[in-house]
Parts: structure tokens; C-alpha cells; sequence
């Protein structure tokens, strides 16, 4: 977001457990893999990565287009600021997932590191990090009613006939809290057992019945805040249900109830850094928009937030990959880990590139119809300049999901905390003498910096900067016709042809022979018997695999789950 430190050093939580015995080096423990020289793994079909990444994809996919559908409904039913209180009421529901001090990734890593450990080490694992994060959201409730019934009572402005509603609706915003808590272990407990197609069924149809159950209360006349935020209680509490029914059957069935506190000391140290990333991360998001607002006025947020906004919607397929990534990472040996990191890093590269390419050519007409030709005068070389900047971001989730797997969060933090400053330095730099883009020019060197960190780190850096000089060199060829052509030209439209061929030829050419195959797949092209799976060198798999028809096995083995 080579190979320095892998993992965390030291006895671990289980140090019982032979399975789970590493090294001893001087860091502190932290949750880590289980030992390295086990034998490879060999629990799921390389397929199921692919698979896995098409339902986080579609997970993130539905949500986004039922609120298109419903907030304009909304806005309609309970008005502007009855909708704009909700709004802040549902991003903090969002945000205070915040209380569970990263516990919920720390579960994910260390159920799919104790992959091949019992069940019942899975399940105490689970039962620990579950009653930790239950007791943080209730401490949290409890500090937090107060602040909130200051804030919204004192401080925030609305309209004085809805506060009344807005106080009441206090205690159902608190109750949230320990929810959202538990539900980041239920979902870490889930993905670290790569259910990914429960977790994404779950999670869409949570999110639908998030929006619509206070859509139908509102529809049926209730429109206060007092009945519209149960409503989001009670389909978050439906979720919560849901995920904990997957649990007890992946995870703690026939498994006692019991709370380990050396597990609870590692899983709070991973959690720790974890949470470091979660506040530091947004937090150079959200502050470049305030010394914006302060430098440059509100105008030039609206300009500077919109292309911010679009580009930063090319992260969904990048995220998809490596959270189908991460519990495989924990899992596999480290040559294997890296074998299979960088053939998700060249599966991401051919994608990503020749859709960057187009964006960087498109973003100025396209603001232009969606928004207006003011709009885009002033946010399309801003616009340009950032989506190249996610681009780059788009691998970084590689090397940072590599070394959270590894046991090693507080690598990715300390590379976080070390850019901050330096970061809003350049901001202001950036400012001063170019402009709104130079604050784009500011985020794009940070994340390029931040990808450069964190390869190096994971054992990455050498081989994806050979992968990434073709495309590279592809998109500055993109940049540059898109700054220097007139829109709509005859040169700018030939030029721009012949670059999004030269980048639809390379993509093809550099395409991993699995996600070839699987193209053909889908359009039905391929030559598949009923029933099987054909492997071509150079798909996402590690080379010890042992999945049936993969040219990598090594000895036979029973079919996937």
C-alpha cells in the first residue's frame, strides 16, 4: 500500500501448538501464519480466487446501485434535511466499526493462518476476539451517548423542529455500536474461512434491506427520525443474525465457549496497528479537502472532489482481489505467497491498465455531459491526474494485504504515519504553485511512495517495477495525448485510437493464460468438458499446487470443496 521481516517474531498465542511454532526473533508477538515448513497448501482450487474476487466484486457493485435508485426516493419522501441528518446517521454507523481496534482483520489473518489447525483452535480464536469486540462496543456506547447527546442538542445545526426527533433517535445510534463491533469479527471469522459467496450474499442483501426497510416506513408515512433509524437497526440486527448463524456453522459448531487471554493480548496487538492504518489512512483523505477549503475556497473542493469521487471507484476490482487474496496469503508458505502475489499483481496490471487509459482520454467529455463544461474546464487534468494516482494504489493493496497476512501490520502503519507529514508538506507545496493540480500531483506521488514502501517490504519491489514499465510508459503516452490534443480532433481522435489498441494489444498479449481461459469461458469459447476446470501455466496458483489438472501438482488430490 525483498524480503524484509516476515511476520511477526517471538512466541506466538499458541505456542502450545506445534503446528504453530516459528523462529524466535526479538519482536513481540503478533498473530501470525502457522509454520512455514508445513506442506503447501492444498484446501482450494486456484479457481476459487477468481470466483471469490467476482463475488466481492458484485458485493460491492449491488449496494452502490441500489442507493442511486433510492436516494433520490428518499429525498422525495422525508426531505433535505431529515435526509441529510440520516445520511450523517448512517455514516457513523459506518464509522464505528472504528471500536473494535482492528479485531475484526485480526481475526480474518489468524483464522485462515490456523487453516490446517483444529477446530478447536479456530473456534477459540473466534470466541476470544468476539467477546473482546463486544465489550469495546458497549465501553464505547457508553462514551460516546454523552458526547452525542452534547453534540446533536448544542452544536450541530438543523432545524429546531427536528432536534426533538434527532435526540430521541440518541440511544438507537449507540446500539449501533457494539453492533458494528461484532459484526467486523463475524465477517473476519467468514472471510478467514473464505466463504466468500456467503459473506457477499449476506453483506448485498444487509445493505438492500438497509436502505429499503426505513424507505418502506417512510413510504408508509413515518417519517421521523424516531422510526426511521430503528428501521436501520432492525435490518442491521437481521445481518448480524444472519452472520452469526455462518459462523457457528464454518467456524465454532461443536466447539465450546472459551475466552484464551494470551490469544487476546496477539490479537490486540495485530488489532492495534490495524486500527493506526484505519484512522491515519482517511485521515489524509478527509484533510486535504480542508486545507483545499482553506487555501483555495469551497468551490475548489467541488472541483477537486468530484473527479476524487469517480477515481476512486477504479479501487472496487483491486479490492475484490486482494480481500480473496488475504486469507490465501495467511495461509501459504512465503515463496508460495509471493509466487501468488505477484501473479495477482500481473492479473490486476492488464485490467486495470487499458480501463485507466480510457478514463484518463474520457474524464473531460465525461464530466462535461454529467455535470457541466465549467465543471470539467477546471476538475479534468485534476480528474487525470488522480486516477493515474489509483492506479498506482490499485497494486499497493497487494504488498499491504501480503503483510497484514504475514502477522505484520505495524509495518503498513509505520509507512502510513511516516508519509503524513511529508504528505501534507507537498500538499501545500502543491497548492501554492500549481493549483488544484498540484494537490492531484501531491496524492499521486504519496500513494506511488506508499506503493514503493510497501513492495519493497513484502519482497515485491523488483519484479512488479519490470511488470508496471510497459504500462507506464502506455498511460504517460494516454496523459499526454488528453493534455496536449484538442478535444474531439481528428488528431486527438486518431492518436487516442491508436493508444487504447497499443494498450488493448500489450493487455492481451501480457493476459496470465488462466484469465484468458476463463474469458473464453465466458463467452463460451473455450474448450471445457462438463464438469472440469482446465490450468495453463501462469495462472494464480502457487507452483506446489495440488488442485486436479493444474500443470503445478505434484501429487493427486480430492476435489475442491
Amino acid at each position: 500500500m525483498g524480503g524484509p521481516p516476515r511476520g511477526a517474531t517471538g512466541p506466538s498465542s499458541n505456542d502450545s501448538n506445534p503446528r504453530a511454532e516459528r523462529p524466535s526473533r526479538s519482536r513481540p508477538p503478533l498473530p501470525q501464519r502457522t509454520n512455514p515448513t508445513r506442506q503447501p497448501h492444498t484446501s482450494q482450487h486456484p479457481l476459487s480466487i477468481r470466483r471469490n474476487t467476482a463475488y466481492n466484486l458484485l458485493g460491492a457493485i449491488v449496494p452502490l446501485a441500489v442507493s442511486l435508485v433510492t436516494i433520490p426516493i428518499y429525498l422525495g419522501l422525508i426531505g433535505e434535511a431529515r435526509y441529510g441528518v440520516l445520511a450523517i446517521a448512517w455514516l457513523l454507523l459506518g464509522y464505528f466499526g472504528l471500536f473494535d481496534l482492528g479485531l475484526g482483520r485480526a481475526t480474518a489473518q489468524r483464522i485462515a493462518a490456523l487453516r490446517d489447525a483444529s477446530a478447536a483452535e479456530r473456534a477459540e480464536t473466534f470466541w476470544t476476539a468476539l467477546t473482546m469486540n463486544l465489550g469495546l462496543g458497549i465501553t464505547g456506547a457508553l462514551v460516546l451517548w454523552p458526547i452525542a447527546g452534547y453534540f446533536f442538542g448544542q452544536v450541530f445545526k438543523i432545524d429546531e423542529a427536528l432536534r426533538p426527533e434527532l435526540l430521541a433517535a440518541v440511544p438507537w445510534l449507540m446500539l449501533a455500536v457494539p453492533m458494528a463491533t461484532v459484526s467486523g469479527v463475524l465477517s473476519g471469522a467468514i472471510q478467514g474461512r473464505e466463504r466468500f459467496l456467503e459473506l457477499n450474499l449476506i453483506s448485498v442483501s444487509g445493505t438492500v434491506v438497509f436502505q429499503l426497510l426505513p424507505l418502506a416506513v417512510a413510504t408508509a408515512g413515518y417519517i421521523n427520525l424516531g422510526a426511521l433509524l430503528p428501521a436501520a437497526i432492525f435490518a442491521r440486527v437481521l445481518t448480524l443474525l444472519l452472520l452469526a448463524w455462518r459462523c457457528r456453522t464454518d467456524v465454532t459448531r461443536g466447539q465450546p465457549v472459551r475466552f484464551a487471554s494470551t490469544q487476546a493480548a496477539s490479537l490486540l496487538r495485530f488489532g492495534g496497528w490495524v486500527t493506526v492504518t484505519a484512522i491515519v489512512g482517511p485521515m489524509m483523505v478527509i484533510l486535504d479537502r480542508l486545507i483545499i477549503g482553506a487555501t483555495a475556497g469551497a468551490k475548489a473542493v467541488t472541483y477537486y472532489t468530484v473527479p476524487f469521487g469517480l477515481a476512486e471507484r477504479t479501487t472496487m476490482l483491486s479490492g475484490a482481489l486482494t480481500s480473496a487474496l488475504f486469507p490465501r496469503f495467511a495461509a501459504l508458505r512465503p515463496r508460495e505467497e509471493r509466487q501468488l502475489a505477484t501473479e495477482g499483481l500481473r492479473a490486476l496490471v492488464v485490467v486495470m491498465t487499458p480501463l485507466t487509459a480510457l478514463a484518463v482520454l474520457l474524464i473531460e467529455p465525461f464530466l462535461a455531459w454529467w455535470i457541466s463544461p465549467e465543471l470539467a474546464a477546471h476538475s479534468s487534468l485534476v480528474g487525470q491526474i488522480i486516477i493515474l494516482g489509483f492506479w498506482v494504489n490499485a497494486f499497493a493493496r497487494i504488498p499491504y494485504a501480503q503483510l497484514q497476512a504475514r502477522g505484520r501490520p505495524d509495518i503498513v502503519a509505520k509507512c502510513h504515519l511516516a508519509e503524513l507529514l511529508p504528505y501534507f508538506g507537498l500538499l501545500y507545496i502543491g497548492l501554492h504553485f500549481l493549483g488544484l493540480a498540484g494537490a492531484a500531483l501531491a496524492f499521486s506521488l504519496r500513494v506511488a511512495v506508499d506503493y514503493l514502501l510497501l513492495a519493497g517490504f513484502a519482497g515485491l519491489l523488483r519484479s512488479s517495477l519490470i511488470l508496471l514499465a510497459a504500462p507506464v510508459g502506455l498511460l504517460a503516452a494516454a496523459a499526454l495525448i488528453a493534455t496536449s490534443c484538442t478535444l474531439g480532433s481528428p488528431t486527438w481522435g486518431t492518436l487516442a485510437s491508436v493508444q487504447i489498441g497499443l494498450t488493448l494489444l500489450w493487455a492481451w498479449r501480457d493476459t496470465p493464460p488462466a484469465l484468458k481461459h476463463a474469458a473464453f469461458s465466458t463467452i463460451g469459447l473455450a474448450n471445457k468438458e462438463k464438469g472440469s476446470d482446465t490450468f495453463t501455466p501462469g495462472s494464480i496458483c502457487p507452483k506446489a499446487c495440488t488442485s486436479p489438472g493444474c500443470p503445478n501438482a505434484s501429487s493427486p488430490r480430492s476435489p475442491p470443496r
